[in-house]
């Protein structure tokens, strides 16, 4: 009986422990899936948020459209641990500066984009580590 008990205990972990594995795959996307590999776009525009977390950072940037409409975009990076071990620091990106972001367009059309580099006004590139730029 104590057999019996112990192996159903077993069973149960593991069922719910496949479960939250399948939860958290499920959770996580692909780069190909939601950004278009086969174009690259660059904005350039002023700083309003980068936001450190994790799984993804985040940084907005105002910038002004063709028609001289002001647009927020978003630019997704990886997580907020890789950037600082690329060499990132909290202060690179204050609000208010003038950034330039290179990265892939969003496939929906959105004004999204996965960073691949971010040049600051002094000239410093940052990698966001997605891709090599050419």
């Amino acid at each position: 009986m104590r057999r019996l008990k112990t192996r159903l205990l077993t069973l149960g972990a593991s069922g719910i422990a496949t479960a939250m594995m399948g939860l958290t795959a499920n959770a996580h996307h692909s780069v190909a899936l939601q950004f278009d590999m086969s174009k690259e776009i660059e904005i350039e525009g002023t700083v309003v948020a980068m936001e450190w977390r994790n799984p993804h950072a985040w940084l907005q940037v105002e910038v002004e459209s063709e028609a001289g409409e002001k647009q927020v975009w978003q630019v997704e990076f990886g997580s907020a641990n890789a950037l600082y071990r690329r060499g990132w620091r909290r202060d690179d990106l204050p609000v208010g500066i003038h950034v330039s972001v290179h990265g892939l367009p969003a496939r929906d059309g959105s004004n999204t984009i996965g960073a691949e580099d971010v040049t600051l006004p002094d000239g410093r590139r940052l990698f966001a580590g997605s891709r090599q730029r050419e």
